[in-house]
């Protein structure tokens, strides 16, 4: 059984029950992990307490120069830690490589580019003054990190809350831990007490969020855990990051050639358990057709297989019931009327045990039905047809409000214009979903969003964003076969 790390130190958990960790794609046990005790988060918030008064008051360039040890650390690492990521996610190799990669340049710059200049929190680059008083009421801070990105989420919530002096006890996915504990090791170059980990289920995040001496809580997952966390979590700083169902808009003049593997990527990377990507397609009637005839093209030719392989663009689900789950959404909406392009069950490629669904296109999806009112985190993209740009923006605003959409056309300045005449929302014209820095460029667009769209009531006009004209292909599309960026 894999220890637990509290105050530095590599220990066994006081538990009296274990979870053993599977590889999705083979079912082969890769390891066991406690459920942890309330015994044992005390012992872990103590000592994130203990050490909190002195890595607050140290200064924030000494801060600083450790997270940049612990991202040269990570980038040392990268391959092994993509293997493991890859094993016990099901995410292809390339994309966990991307994740470990993302995750060390976050430790680098003291977190997403979103979160700097967070002089409440306590800026690295603040002054010395500043930089102590605000270290000094950090506090302690519950990390609860997601089976999508444990990883990615871990970095994105840590590297800042580490930066303005605050310690941590981060609880991992019950699904998949063990990366994170791995990645843990590379941080003890930090003090004793800073980063503290305890594993197992719900039973663990909610001791732990909990306690009262948690000031703040980051968490990253469905709306409905997020909900009831909020209860436990009264009086506490809350850092939530749930779902969305964003959605895509195709236009009649889109570029196809380019609005098809640019959705398809976003919509089907981590074999579309990605809750940062838009959910269901409106596209204009008068190409529907010749949409779904490039999607289906597409799609059908991205190879599901084993994700340690490097040229599977496609791995398994993360459990048994997450499959079961998508299975169930896919039977309700075509019971509901929606039409089977490809796939839509699950299945067994190379003979794999595995969680595997079939990448999966339903078109002519009713609104109002599982994909445009539900997340389906698998590997299914869905579109309803539309008569035209006013028509789409309506259905969306329906499934999500205030509504995001990322849309495609040829004419982006007429788009700008229609939007420009409408109340609220977030609009992304020929952007993929995600920024020029990387396949994680975009992460965690709810939060990213939520701070740029802060506008007053009595002033609720719409933020549109674009890249330019044209959208441009961009390297970490599909197929990963064309990759070359996986460490050695």
């Amino acid at each position: 059984m894999h220890p637990i790390y509290i105050d530095g130190v590599w220990t066994d958990a006081r538990a009296a029950s274990v979870r053993e960790i599977k590889n999705p794609a083979t079912l082969k046990a890769l390891d066991a992990v406690p459920d942890c005790s309330a015994e044992d988060v005390e012992r872990a918030v103590g000592a994130a307490a203990a050490a909190q008064p002195t890595w607050g008051e140290m200064p924030s360039d000494e801060r600083a120069a450790l997270l940049r040890e612990t991202a040269r650390r990570l980038r040392a690492q990268q391959a092994l830690l993509a293997l493991s990521l890859s094993r016990e996610t099901g995410k292809p190799l390339c994309e966990a490589s991307d994740c470990i990669a993302a995750a060390a340049d976050m430790f680098e710059r003291r977190g997403p580019i979103e979160r700097r200049g967070d002089t409440e929190r306590g800026d690295s680059d603040a002054p010395d003054a500043a930089s102590a008083q605000a270290g000094r009421r950090a506090g302690i801070q519950a990390v609860i990190t997601p089976y999508n990105f444990p990883v990615l989420a871990f970095a994105a919530s840590a590297a800042p809350a580490l930066a303005a002096g605050a310690t941590l006890v981060c609880k991992p996915p019950s699904q998949n831990p063990l990366t994170l504990l791995e990645l843990v090791r590379l941080c003890d170059s930090l003090p004793a007490g800073v980063i503290n980990v305890v594993t197992g289920g719900a039973d663990s995040a909610e001791r732990l969020i909990a306690h009262p001496k948690v000031s703040r809580v980051s968490f990253t997952g469905s709306s409905a855990v997020a909900c009831r966390l909020q209860a436990l979590a009264r009086g506490k700083s809350l850092d939530l990051e749930t779902g969305s169902l964003d959605a895509f808009i195709v236009c009649k003049d889109a570029d196809l050639e380019r609005a098809v593997p640019a959705i398809a990527w976003s919509r089907l990377m981590n074999a579309g358990q990605t809750c940062a990507s838009p959910r269901h397609i409106y596209v204009d009637r008068a190409i529907a057709g010749e949409f779904v005839d490039r999607m289906h093209q597409y799609v059908g030719f991205l190879d599901v297989d084993d994700p340690g392989k490097p040229p599977t663009d496609l791995g398994p689900l993360v459990s048994h019931e997450a499959a079961q789950r998508v299975e169930d959404q896919v039977g309700r909406a075509l019971r509901a009327g929606a039409r089977l392009i490809l796939g839509g069950r699950r299945f067994r490629p190379s003979g794999l045990p595995g969680h595997f669904f079939q990448p999966t296109i339903l078109s002519n999806v009713p609104a109002g039905s599982a994909p445009t009112s539900d997340e389906i985190l698998g590997p299914v993209i869905t579109l309803t047809p539309v008569n035209d740009l006013a028509d789409a923006l309506e259905l969306s605003i329906h499934a999500a409000a205030p509504p995001r959409a990322w849309i495609y056309t040829g004419d982006p300045e007429a788009v700008t214009r229609s939007l420009q005449a409408r109340s609220g929302g977030t609009f992304f014209i020929n952007d993929p979903g995600s920024s020029q820095a990387g396949p994680f460029g975009g992460l965690r667009p709810g939060r990213v969003l939520a701070a740029l769209t802060a506008l007053p009531a009595q002033n609720p006009l719409p933020r549109i964003a674009r890249t330019g004209a044209a959208i441009e292909p961009k390297p970490w599309w599909f197929p990963y076969l064309e990759r070359k960026s996986v460490p050695a």
